[in-house]
């Protein structure tokens, strides 16, 4: 369909709360999904939530092969996720660097739930119900997050840890806008 610009922290409208989705195989669910899949694969993204593209609805997508912004990270199979619950399996908490592209050229190390449950409903209405950890699980929660208004510099504890890019990595080639 379309690149479509993303906001940047600072508009407020990432700061809303999204409503949910009320109707499944719809042409303007369709063309938002196929918009953000565009976008976020233009800007080599982990995933995009429609608010990031100005929608205020429960829709985020994610999934990572290579990506040159997370040249680490553990493939993630590319999902569409409406109107997701998550709920944590466990307490265990792991700190590791994010990323966003509403925050471009920043990284930040956040604390996530290690081990995660989500469910929800593909774009045409079918149940999705996964447990998931590690990069997958975190992927899941920072996406997640823009649905609530929530941006992951808001997330970090220690804010010496929050900073550009090409600062915090001088040494790594880590392509990041």
């Amino acid at each position: 369909m379309a690149i479509k610009p993303v906001l940047r922290m600072g508009d407020p409208r990432l700061l809303e709360p999204s409503r949910p989705v009320r109707k499944f195989r719809t042409d303007e669910l369709n063309n938002l999904i196929a918009d953000m899949r565009d976008t976020m694969k233009s800007l080599n993204g982990a995933g995009l939530a429609a608010p990031q593209i100005g929608v205020n609805l429960q829709v985020v997508i994610f999934g990572v092969e290579k990506n040159p912004r997370y040249p680490d990270a553990e493939e993630v199979p590319f999902t569409i996720l409406v109107n997701p619950k998550l709920t944590p399996v466990g307490d265990d908490i792991e700190e590791g660097w994010e990323g966003c592209l509403s925050v471009p050229g920043m990284r930040g190390l956040v604390p996530r739930f290690l081990k995660l449950r989500y469910q929800g409903f593909d774009e045409t209405g079918k149940k999705i119900d996964r447990t998931v950890s590690d990069f997958h699980a975190r992927v899941v929660q920072h996406e997640c997050d823009h649905l609530a208004g929530i941006l992951y510099p808001m997330r970090i504890r220690d804010l010496r840890n929050f900073g550009f890019t090409a600062e915090l990595f001088p040494d790594e080639e880590i392509a990041d806008e």
